[in-house]
């Protein structure tokens, strides 16, 4: 499961409006494209200057075995080469899979339960030796040891004998379904066919470490860089990063990151309001400052948005993330799906959009896929209520249901603030259903209580606000976790919310993972999840847009669709 890589937060306005005040200037008009420049006279970005980075979110860790895909918002992805990676492009283009320190994004076999990789001739460590499969297989098998969890699952389900492994300090041998037949050959086994695999060799955990060089779970202090830049300081366990550049890094083996500036200086577990208002005023080293994890809210872009200078330097993002309603259909009334139909004519989307933010932070859903090519996405609304809910159909299918004069039902949502599930987008689905004759009673939990009880496989709500983001642009991961009848978790997270487990969607979830062609499987994925859509076992309601500031010498910005911020590896600096 993929948690968002940004943060939802909504700082104090006064913040900007001081700046504001104050007379704050900026660059000009921005189309947030590669297109921009550092101000050179021949238009193009220039190498050189420190780039400095404010998040809110601390960097947790920088061990590639235990970030969880890309991680810190692209930061790793500057030390950390892998097999494949993510082309560095805006938008929809960002979504596709390049090679990295692999010469193509692999050769499967005829039914894609084996992968093959060959590595670029003149990869190096940032202390000159060379780069093997060989350090590759150590840094994916170490991802296995319990001391560093805490990285993506999919390699303990995947490969041959992953469910047993317990990491290279407790098995010498290693997993015998990764195979290094030379130093430049790797080769995959799997359980079971993954067209998906490329994607998932972007992941960190397929960055290589040189096994004499692992100090356990102190590697993060001084982890080997294999891309662009170095760590040369790591204080307070990721609170303070400084990376600078890697000598032996060459620009002709990598063609996806520019490591224009000399230097990144990145700074976490900042105030959300601070980093918005240094990046707004944009003085001094604020000037070449980005953020990737701390967004505008409404209050902010109602002010920005007043002043052509400021607004020139907001960067819009989009990543594959949906918003909705669901339904345990194990808990009474909600195994009726005529009474799930009736809710999904009754919601109000424009109220829901309203309270998660407004149109600048929020799009409409009717689809459980985002609005994205590369995730299938297939337009269809099963439940047309319009952009302000439908409640006299509503009444007609609570009617057919067997409740003529309604009912009353729970609501669960989180207490936090967070565009998402919060007590504002709960209270817009409580009054959009009072119109169609439904009482809703909210539940509001702390954030952890609320986790526990969504993703319970007993015990739990049976109506709650839920939310989902995909590990790559691909259907596979968006639906596969929720109703793929096998991933069902009794003993822990369940994500499975609905408990569907239909053999023909299962089936089709395992011929959809057979195709190695993207826009094979895209084409197949789309048409499961309007399949899926017609049980009304959840509500889509909106895919958030993500707005933030950058200082106003950062130039060159590209977010892409995969990550939905911006990108550190294109950014330069004046």
């Amino acid at each position: 499961m993929r948690q968002p890589s940004v943060t939802h937060r909504r700082v104090a306005a006064a913040a900007i409006t001081l700046v504001m005040a104050a007379g704050a200037v900026a660059c000009g008009p921005d189309d947030n494209a590669a297109k921009k420049t550092d101000g050179a006279s021949d238009g193009k970005p220039r190498k050189g200057g420190t780039l400095s980075v404010l998040n809110s979110d601390p960097q947790s860790t920088f061990d590639p075995a235990r970030l969880y895909t890309s991680g810190g918002g692209n930061v790793p992805s500057l030390v950390f080469r892998t097999l494949t990676t993510r082309n560095r492009a805006n938008g929809e283009a960002g979504t596709k899979v390049v090679p990295d320190l692999a010469t193509d994004t692999g050769r499967p076999n005829k039914d894609a339960t084996e992968w093959t990789y060959t590595l670029k001739d003149g990869l190096k460590f940032e202390d000159g030796t060379p780069i093997t499969t060989a350090d590759i297989k150590y840094g994916i098998e170490r991802s296995f040891a319990a001391e560093l969890s805490g990285g993506a699952p999919y390699l303990r389900d995947w490969l041959i004998g992953g469910a047993d492994y317990e990491g290279p300090y407790k098995d010498k041998k290693g997993l015998a379904s990764i195979e290094t037949p030379d130093e430049k050959t790797i080769v995959f086994k799997l359980n079971k066919p993954e067209g998906d695999f490329p994607f998932v060799a972007t992941q960190t955990q397929f960055a290589p470490v040189p096994k004499a060089k692992d100090t356990g779970a102190k590697y993060a202090e001084q982890p080997v860089s294999s891309g662009p830049y170095r760590v040369v300081s790591n204080e307070g366990d990721g609170q303070h990063i400084v990376l600078e550049r890697n000598p032996h890094w060459s620009e002709k083996l990598d063609d996806q990151r520019h490591a224009y500036p000399d230097k990144i200086d990145v700074k976490s577990g900042l105030d959300a309001a601070v980093i918005n208002q240094r990046l707004a005023t944009s003085s001094g080293a604020d000037a070449a400052a980005v953020t990737t994890d701390t967004n505008l809210g409404p209050a902010e872009l109602a002010e920005v948005g007043s002043d052509k200078a400021l607004a020139a330097r907001v960067g819009t993002g989009h990543f594959g993330y949906t918003n909705y309603l669901a339904f345990n259909p194990k808990v009474k009334p909600f195994d009726n799906q005529k009474l799930r139909e009736a809710i999904s004519y009754a919601i109000n989307r424009t109220s829901v959009i309203n309270a998660a933010g407004g149109s600048a932070l929020a799009e409409p859903a009717t689809t459980f896929l985002p609005e994205q090519k590369a995730f299938g996405y297939t337009p269809y609304d099963h439940f047309p209520a319009g952009k302000t809910g439908d409640p006299a159909k509503a009444k007609e299918l609570l009617k057919e249901a067997g409740y003529p004069k309604g009912l009353t039902i729970s609501l669960t949502h989180s207490t936090v603030q967070n565009r998402e599930t919060s007590p504002e987008v709960a209270t817009a689905v409580q009054e959009a259903l009072k119109q169609a004759g439904i009482t809703v009673k909210l539940v509001g939990l702390d954030q952890n209580a609320f986790n526990e009880a969504r993703w319970a496989y007993k015990g739990g709500p049976g109506f709650f606000l839920s939310r989902w983001g995909a590990d790559w642009p691909s259907g596979g991961p968006f639906l596969a976790p929720i109703f793929d009848g096998r991933q069902i978790v009794k003993d822990g997270a369940n994500f499975n919310h609905a408990q569907l487990n239909d053999p023909a969607v299962n089936k089709e979830i395992d011929e959809i993972n057979k195709l190695t062609d993207p826009a094979a499987a895209a084409a197949r994925w789309g048409e499961l999840d309007k399949t899926i859509g017609a049980k009304a076992l959840d509500v889509p309601l909106f895919h958030p847009v993500y707005k933030r500031l950058y200082g106003k010498d950062v130039k060159n910005i590209v977010i892409s669709n995969w990550t939905g911020v911006l990108d550190i590896s294109q950014v330069a600096v004046k």
